[in-house]
């Protein structure tokens, strides 16, 4: 799996997330957070995967199709 780091969070979070793991299939605090860190990742690879324009381009094809008048 590869070489791990330590992240810190403060104590709330941790007693928080302790708090949320209790019967949820999870090991450890670092179990949890290292899945919704990957959940997060893996959502926003997505959204950048369906972004068809940048805003760059998107902003010239509105440029053309308000030239062609298909759009004020």
């Amino acid at each position: 799996m590869g070489e791990k780091y330590s992240v810190e969070i403060p104590e709330d979070v941790y007693k928080k997330i302790e708090g949320r793991i209790e019967g949820a299939g999870f090991d450890s605090v670092s179990d949890y957070v290292t899945y919704v860190l990957r959940e997060v990742l893996a959502s926003l690879e997505e959204e950048e995967e369906e972004q068809v324009f940048s805003e760059e381009e998107e902003e010239k094809v509105k440029e053309r199709l308000r030239a062609l008048g298909y759009i004020d």
